[in-house]
């Protein structure tokens, strides 16, 4: 009875063992390993903003200095710009952002497979442009000497700016590069959302008698809600970590510029490599961190006010 009894016991878990897929488990392995290097290993680094970093000492060793470091950067005159231009301009491409991708996307959706496949190729391709070779392509258009577009405006009689020493152009001009960027990446994603809409919703709203127009903001657009607000959340959430390549680059880390687009990560990056303080950068990146996490979960809650569907979680 007791060996019987046991193999009774065993039986249950011997076939949950084999119906475990050893396949996936080594398949996910290295995105799991990745994962823990990248996001988990680091968070000991949570407690660089609390210390005065002596090379010496090391880390652990260092002395704690508390609040000190956060005090340092919120009582200087650059907190308040650096945090008003991150915030604004992140903003400013969200919005116009969702904007252009859904009605690319809806347009996009409207073609025959055929064009997609060009339009598609076309809005994607500079996704895979680095920031860097991008400065370069705008410098050639707005060289103050050389430049195509200061040529163009002389031509037809115009004085033409020195873009690179006038910061009230740029929010314009940073906007337009990150739309061209991104906007293909973001067009794709709705794009890919629409397609998986039943072609049966729209034959039945064609016998209704709607127009396209209608069956676009009674079929498409809420079938898209979803993802938007997804997409949009998680955005807000990344508002104060800025694309550090693009305004650091697309500038050419102007100094006549910062007064619009200066930056937290471009202000940590200067703080790093003027001053080498460790602990009053790693503050600030604590402080982005904290204020995206939170802006999330607000975020979320209101959402979830108007309708529990749309919510996160």
């Amino acid at each position: 009875m007791g060996e019987a009894s046991m193999r009774n016991t065993l039986n249950p878990l011997r076939n949950k063992f084999q119906r475990f897929n050893w396949g996936l488990t080594v398949l996910a392995l290295p995105g799991f390993t990745l994962l823990v290097g990248f996001y988990f290993v680091p968070l000991f680094g949570l407690i660089l903003p609390f210390k005065n970093i002596n090379y010496q000492k090391g880390i652990w060793g260092s002395d704690w200095v508390g609040m000190k470091n956060f005090e340092f950067f919120f009582a200087s005159q650059d907190a308040w710009r650096v945090t008003r231009n991150t915030v604004l301009l992140n903003f400013l491409f969200i919005m116009i952002t969702l904007v252009v991708s859904i009605a690319l996307a809806l347009l996009l959706y409207e073609l025959t497979r055929h064009y997609v496949k060009l339009y598609q190729t076309l809005l994607f391709m500079p996704y895979f442009i680095s920031w860097v070779a991008a400065s370069y392509i705008l410098y050639a258009l707005i060289n103050p000497s050389l430049g195509v577009l200061p040529n163009l405006l002389e031509k037809m009689g115009v004085t033409p700016p020195n873009f690179y020493f006038e910061p009230e152009l740029w929010p314009v001009i940073l906007t337009f590069s990150y739309l061209w960027k991104n906007v293909g990446y973001m067009t794709l994603l709705y794009y890919t959302a629409l397609l998986g809409i039943d072609p049966t919703y729209y034959e039945a709203a064609a016998i209704d008698g709607a127009s396209r127009p209608q069956q676009v903001f009674h079929i498409s657009i809420p079938t898209l809600m979803h993802i938007i607000i997804l997409l949009t959340l998680l955005q807000i959430g990344k508002i104060l970590s800025s694309d550090f390549g693009m305004f650091y680059f697309m500038t050419r880390n102007s100094g006549a510029l910062y007064r619009t687009t200066d930056v937290i990560d471009t202000y940590v990056f200067r703080a790093l490599r003027v001053t080498g303080d460790i602990g009053m950068a790693s503050a600030v990146g604590l402080y982005q961190s904290v204020i995206g996490f939170i802006l999330v979960i607000v975020s979320n809650m209101a959402v979830k006010r108007i309708d529990k569907d749309y919510s996160i979680f």
